[in-house]
């Protein structure tokens, strides 16, 4: 093969037809129809850059997986070194010296755990958490949330709360139930059964950043303690750094029986996720020398994942990124919280750290309500593609909605932004939320030419 690098830059123009033939052509005409098809040809840190070498702020990070940024040089140079280090790497029939490393390392975040699963993604993580969740209760149950995101394979689709991921896809996993995230009564009416293996949640949901009320994670793992239930936190997007602890569960002082790990832990290169689990828990998968390979993966504990995932806690710690988060975080929120008070269309804020939500919803005005409601009748959350779409193509902003039919747009951008860029990101948006209180206006004819976009689409569809 010639260099990866020229055969990149020989073929980089047809990343849109080379995908529409050979792969998704729904995406590809997704990208088109938001004008999001860019030609980026660079990433590093929080940047991206396109064929004009114009920069881009990614305020997407690859849904969290960039909270160091892109191609951050103490990864690429760890994984230069095991490269260069002929290691002997998937030895299956032994163990590796970085898999047990890396281990030690995550529990020291977490005392109160003893084990470390490892695989290859966030789902596989939870698979794996479900598996061990019945084979150490004996239990077939699992409980999760309205409007819950764990992952798109068969048992984290079970679990999943969106119901445009599960359409098409039954029959799911049996005896998984869905209750109302911050509802305590319907917790504990779910738990006296004693028929629920576990109870998985996301400390702040993704979808929407939705915060738990006060108490609740404390009080949810008092009551699945009461009833011999599984307490599983999926912290695959917020832990890490992310919400300005390593773990989002710490702003709560709880300590599950199971902590999901993924996405931020690869550094942005090599997949790796995890399980933090308590050793009994651990022991009844694992309990005999002949179920010793009871349950694994393939290229789970390979050495590139082990030592990306080592630099990444190196980068954490030493560039104090947790720090840099909450304070970063505080500022933006603060200056969203400054445009909500100004500007109606904005609905709430909410965040923790640098996972961030901005709300929108029917505004006050009556010209202003009229356009808005034109927009949700024929397509439920297509106003906030007039935020996104202006920021990314007058500002070079790269943001994104949290979820299908939401109307909150998310932020998750790697931990290592600057003041420079926290005032680029608050400039941008109060000129784009300007522009959209307008009646008739710029951001209002955009949304005219969506909209005739989704009834063609509908039509041909």
């Amino acid at each position: 093969m010639s260099d990866i690098i020229d055969l990149f830059v020989q073929r980089e123009a047809e990343r849109y037809s080379l995908h529409a033939r050979h792969l998704n052509e729904q995406m590809v005409r997704l990208l088109r129809t938001i004008g999001f098809d860019r030609p980026y040809q660079r990433g590093s840190g929080q940047y991206l850059f396109d064929r004009e070498g114009q920069k881009y702020l990614d305020l997407l990070g690859g849904w969290g997986v960039f909270a160091i940024g892109r191609n951050h040089p103490a990864v690429r140079d760890t994984l230069k070194q095991v490269l260069d280090g002929d290691l002997p790497n998937l030895v299956q029939l032994d163990v590796s010296a970085l898999a047990g490393i890396l281990a030690e390392r995550l529990l020291s975040y977490a005392s109160y755990l003893d084990k470390v699963f490892f695989c290859n993604s966030g789902t596989e993580a939870v698979e794996a958490a479900l598996k061990f969740a019945r084979a150490a209760t004996g239990r077939a149950g699992i409980l999760y949330c309205s409007h819950a995101f764990h992952g798109l394979t068969y048992g984290s689709l079970s679990l999943n709360g969106d119901a445009i991921f599960r359409s098409g896809f039954g029959p799911l996993l049996p005896e998984c139930a869905e209750i109302p995230f911050g509802e305590l009564d319907a917790l504990e009416k779910a738990l006296a059964s004693h028929k629920a293996a576990a109870f998985i949640v996301e400390p702040i949901q993704g979808k929407g950043v939705i915060i738990p009320p006060d108490g609740y994670l404390a009080d949810a793992l008092a009551l699945c303690r009461k009833h011999g239930t599984l307490f599983i936190t999926d912290e695959i997007q917020t832990g890490l750094g992310r919400t300005g602890r390593f773990l989002a569960g710490e702003h709560w002082g709880i300590e599950p029986d199971m902590v999901l790990l993924a996405k931020s832990l690869s550094g942005g290169h090599i997949p790796v996720g995890a399980v933090l689990t308590r050793s009994w828990v651990f022991d009844k998968v694992f309990d005999r020398i002949d179920r010793a390979v009871v349950h694994g993966s393939t290229f789970a504990k390979n050495d590139m994942a082990m030592a990306a995932g080592l630099a990444t806690l190196d980068v954490i710690e030493s560039e104090r990124l947790m720090e840099r988060a909450a304070r970063a975080g505080t500022r933006l929120l603060t200056a969203f919280e400054a445009l909500a008070t100004r500007y109606e269309l904005i609905r709430a804020v909410r965040g923790k750290g640098l996972m961030l939500g901005i709300e929108f919803g029917s505004p006050r005005s009556l010209k202003l309500k009229t356009s808005w409601n034109l927009l949700e009748t024929a397509s439920s959350g297509l106003f906030c593609q007039l935020i996104v779409i202006p920021l990314l193509k007058e500002h070079r902003i790269l943001s994104q909605v949290a979820g299908h039919g939401n109307h909150t747009i998310k932020l998750l951008p790697p931990l290592i932004i600057s003041d420079a860029d926290c005032d680029w990101i608050e400039q941008a948006f109060e000129q784009v939320i300007a522009d959209a209180h307008r009646v008739p206006g710029a951001v209002w004819s955009l949304g005219k030419t969506l909209l005739g976009n989704v009834v063609r689409s509908r039509a041909s569809g």
